[in-house]
């Protein structure tokens, strides 16, 4: 079997990839290793994925070399992808943070991606294994690759002018998920910066861990600093830890034995109103004065933690130092965190294949004519928001223009 361009991987950057290069008149065949392609199209957004995001800058990525994300994005942008669902009618929605969703179903972007590859004649194949990679020569002309993939009928050769790699990472196993990539970076020796779990939950020892558990399904706006960056979103209390996009964007700058600061009260100087309370006179308790601010449950549980021995007392009756050391507490919660959830819920992996190999306007790695990487893959990750999405679109379609 041969082909112009043999693309590894069913995902968002593989079908874009496969679309562009489709429209080239080149002949593409798309290898997924799960029984059907788009999975982490499917479930993200709460079904309804989060496709791409109005404003999108190098800012929102995090990668060893900042700059290399901004050919591709420049490339393709949130308007040519926003043109290409309003030419199928799609319907979408702006939500906070100028992130975009499907009105509908995340299935309606799936369906797209899919029938755009079948027009253009694009060849899929699911539940179909790579079991070997090899290469076979540098004519731009001719085959230059040669894959063995591992089908339910049995093993096929493929020979390819163009191979791309878009097999995810490590993140979400469950959705087809691999190290794949990885392996082949590898056995190529090509250089790989160190992986971990990102955009991921929290997890706590103790105490913590017991708190996180009464408070389960409680959702509060908060402001969480970690290594001198912030995220000012909503923060979600589960039965392991702590979720929720403030978390999740915060885990992308957090390191083993790190503590995270949560400031519960953005908004106000707590330990200055406290103080400025109890110099005006005022015969109130802490709980009283914060009622009005956090739910229930939450206060509860911190009086439990900060303060159960004053409860009963005014605020004439506490010390200047309690109140500054309590109002402090409100504005900087220091927590170290046990863990990440890991791979596991891992919307994304941070690190990857190191982008100094690789070619930013054509994503072709620089000393492999015709081997291209794209998406989660190399080593460039997306802050929450639709940002992973537009860099899965943005690489695949450049990619997709070269391969």
């Amino acid at each position: 079997m041969k082909c112009d361009v043999l693309i590894l991987g069913g995902g968002a950057a593989g079908l874009m990839c496969a679309i562009t290069a489709a429209k080239r008149q080149q002949n593409v065949v798309v290898i997924e290793k799960s029984n059907k392609v788009g999975k982490k199209i499917l479930m993200s957004g709460g079904g309804r994925c989060n496709f791409t995001n109005l404003i999108v800058d190098a800012e929102h990525f995090i990668s060893n070399n900042p700059k290399f994300c901004k050919s591709a994005l420049k490339r393709f942008m949130p308007e040519d992808f926003i043109k290409m669902i309003e030419e199928h009618g799609i319907e979408y929605e702006e939500k906070k943070h100028r992130q975009l969703f499907c009105v509908n179903s995340s299935k309606d972007i799936l369906n797209m991606l899919l029938l755009e590859c079948s027009s253009l004649g694009v060849k899929i194949h699911t539940d179909c294994e790579v079991s070997s990679i090899k290469k076979i020569g540098i004519n731009e002309l001719k085959e230059r690759y040669e894959a063995t993939l591992h089908l339910s009928s049995g093993n096929r050769v493929v020979n390819t002018k163009s191979l791309v790699v878009a097999t995810g990472a490590l993140s979400i196993p469950t959705l087809g998920g691999s190290g794949f990539g990885y392996e082949l970076a590898k056995q190529l020796n090509l250089p790989l910066v160190t992986r971990q779990a990102s955009l991921v939950p929290f997890m706590f020892n103790d105490n913590v861990k017991n708190l996180c558990e009464e408070l389960s399904g409680l959702s509060v706006d908060v402001v969480v600093t970690a290594n001198k960056k912030q995220f000012e979103e909503s923060m979600l209390f589960t039965h392991r830890g702590l979720s929720g996009p403030a978390i999740l964007q915060i885990s992308n700058y957090w390191k083993p034995g790190d503590s995270i600061n949560i400031n519960l009260l953005p908004e106000i100087d707590v330990a200055s109103v406290l103080l400025n309370k109890k110099r005006d006179g005022q015969k109130i308790t802490l709980k009283r004065i914060f009622s009005p601010l956090l739910p229930k449950a939450l206060l509860f549980q911190l009086e439990e933690l900060w303060w159960s021995n004053l409860k009963d007392l005014n605020l004439s009756e506490i010390s200047d130092s309690s109140l500054r050391s309590i109002g402090n507490q409100f504005n900087k919660w220091s927590l170290k965190p046990s863990s990440t959830e890991g791979y596991r819920t891992a919307e994304v992996t941070l690190g990857g294949i190191d982008t100094s190999v690789i070619n930013s306007k054509t994503m072709e790695i620089k000393n492999y004519p015709g081997l291209f990487f794209i998406g989660e893959v190399v080593d460039v990750t997306g802050h929450l928001g639709g940002y992973n999405f537009q860099w899965a679109w943005a690489s695949g379609f450049s990619a997709g223009q070269f391969a």
